[in-house]
């Protein structure tokens, strides 16, 4: 049966037609799904009892179940959603001043195989559908009684192995007859699969480029994140260069400090002579110990330095701001501590 809410609006009218309705009732749908946030089609009293049977025999509405949720002290919630064929995905709800944000997982395990990632040691399953995606939100804002305004695709999963799914996705949060969440308030982060950043800057939607680098030098790069073997860091940065130069917008390069492997000043200079003259930010992160795992979290005098560092030559930077580290909020560790459970 498939999944009613894996439908933009374009793409849920020519389905509602293809059952003999008109295309006006696919707004009246989208409007009962994603603004009324009704869970099932006897819930849409202003369709006929014959259209909501039709609905019923034709499609599915993907309800998550918390399967487990968290919060921290510093009111970030993790949660573990239960979805429709037996796995679970982990979203974390972060609370910022401009608003409420939540970090959604775009496939069900991952394949990329980052050595500081909690993600790392959860099998990959499957991508997850464009409903998948977007349900993660809904429950949440049911869950809370909120409105999101922001996105990011940094959970579980590289987002741009998944790119046909995640575009679909952001239609539908992007949609003003729907969850009406602004492009710009949409990020969308990559461990570097090049040509998904072509496609992504040939699209033009205005959402916010998050590229995880980590390392300037391509020896540090590998032994942190495989895929730098696929996609070195020349042929990463083309494709940056070509995706500020299509669509004037600017790059958030990740980087996580590690200590003694990425976090010395010469590191920081390494890094300023590869982004000069790019339009960009750089967000440092402090990184996350995880199980099993051979990186520790730089320390903050280090942190701080690199970060000056990289200021005064004209690079600008920033330290993101660690939340829920009392729950695990880390991608990847509330769902690996469920898999030892099982």
């Amino acid at each position: 049966m498939k999944n009613i809410k894996d439908y933009n609006l374009d793409d849920l009218k020519i389905e509602i037609e293809n059952i003999g309705e008109k295309k006006y009732r696919a707004e009246q749908i989208f409007k009962w799904l994603y603004v009324d946030k009704v869970k099932s089609f006897d819930e849409m009293t202003n369709l006929s009892i014959e259209l909501r049977e039709k609905l019923k025999q034709n499609f599915d509405i993907c309800n998550f179940t918390i399967a487990r949720k968290l919060e921290s002290k510093d009111g970030t919630k993790k949660y573990l959603f239960g979805i429709n064929d037996g796995n679970a995905i982990e979203s974390v709800l972060m609370e910022y001043h401009f608003g409420k944000t939540v970090c959604v997982s775009s496939q069900i395990g991952c394949k990329m195989g980052c050595k500081f990632c909690a993600s790392t040691g959860i099998p990959f399953v499957r991508g997850l559908t464009p409903g998948e995606i977007v349900e993660q939100i809904l429950a949440i804002e049911q869950d809370e009684n909120c409105k999101i305004s922001n996105v990011v695709f940094m959970g579980i999963g590289e987002p741009m192995d998944n790119y046909d799914n995640v575009i679909k996705a952001i239609e539908i949060l992007n949609n003003q007859k729907g969850l009406n969440i602004g492009a710009r308030h949409i990020s969308v982060s990559t461990s570097g699969v090049v040509p998904r950043i072509y496609d992504f800057a040939d699209k033009d939607i205005q959402c916010t480029l998050s590229v995880s680098l980590h390392s300037s030098n391509d020896k540090t790069r590998s032994s942190m994140m495989p895929i730098n073997n696929a996609y070195n860091i020349e042929e990463l940065m083309k494709a940056c260069k070509y995706y500020i130069k299509k669509t004037n917008k600017r790059i958030s390069f990740e980087y996580a400090l590690a200590k003694d492997n990425n976090d010395n000043l010469n590191d920081a200079k390494e890094l300023v002579n590869l982004l000069h003259g790019m339009l960009c930010h750089v967000n440092l992160i402090p990184i996350n110990k995880i199980e099993n795992g051979k990186y520790t979290k730089s320390s903050l005098d280090n942190i701080i330095k690199f970060r000056d560092y990289l200021n005064d030559h004209g690079i600008t930077a920033t330290i993101r701001r660690e939340l829920g580290s009392d729950i695990n909020a880390a991608c990847g560790q509330l769902r690996r501590q469920s898999l030892k459970n099982q």
